[in-house]
């Protein structure tokens, strides 16, 4: 048997749990990450309610193995906006910023898995390992924000990359999500983000004065 997205599914043996994953997706798109069952996801995926358990122990295990996917993309995508920070810190750390709405809009069941489950991460702490390691790019480019600045005046790199994290995280989840959750605005999420990051570096001290030139 093969099994396909529309109708029922069905699957090749090897592929039970890329399955349920691709189920518990849809599910969560469809009803949120806290929407729906264990039997469901197995219903969606076109098991019986007793083959999930083959590779999961029950559906928070189903929930951070999402999570887990989730958070690769994530930082996959991050490192690759944040690129080093060239060709400037300040230019990357910009490109960074609109990465980060970007996968919220174009990867929503992934980002409420990671974000929105409730998955206990006292129990999955390779989880929280990978969810370190995507923060770790935003830490890294605050700290080569930072590092911009006269060293008398350099804040702490991991309040700033907190603080940071907080400015995307708010407008991605209320503003920049791609699902019916998203908040209307009269501008851009990208272009709030942009506002609220630049007020936020002025009162370092960067900013403006210290954008580099086109090109540069």
């Amino acid at each position: 048997m093969s099994w396909s997205r529309g109708g029922r599914r069905g699957y090749h043996h090897g592929n039970l749990k890329e399955a349920l994953i691709d189920a518990a997706l849809e599910l969560i798109a469809a009803k949120g990450p806290l929407g729906f069952t264990f039997a469901e996801a197995a219903r969606a995926a076109g098991v019986s309610q007793a083959a999930p358990y083959r590779h999961f122990r029950d559906r928070d295990e189903l929930m951070a193995d999402v999570a887990r996917r989730g958070f690769e993309r994530f930082e996959a995508v991050l490192a690759r906006a944040w690129n080093g920070g060239v060709p400037h810190p300040l230019t990357a750390f910009e490109r960074l910023g609109n990465a980060y709405l970007a996968f919220a809009r174009e990867e929503p069941a992934y980002y409420s898995a990671m974000f929105e489950a409730g998955v206990p991460l006292d129990i999955n702490p390779d989880l929280l390992l990978l969810g370190e390691r995507a923060f770790g790019v935003l830490r890294a480019a605050s700290e080569a924000v930072c590092a911009t600045l006269p060293k008398a005046s350099r804040p702490p790199a991991l309040m700033m990359a907190l603080h940071i994290w907080a400015l995307s995280h708010g407008i991605a989840s209320l503003f920049g999500r791609g699902d019916a959750a998203r908040r209307s605005l009269p501008m851009t999420p990208e272009d709030l983000l942009e506002a609220a990051v630049l007020t936020y570096l002025q009162g370092l001290g960067l900013g403006s004065g210290h954008r580099p030139a086109p090109g540069n």
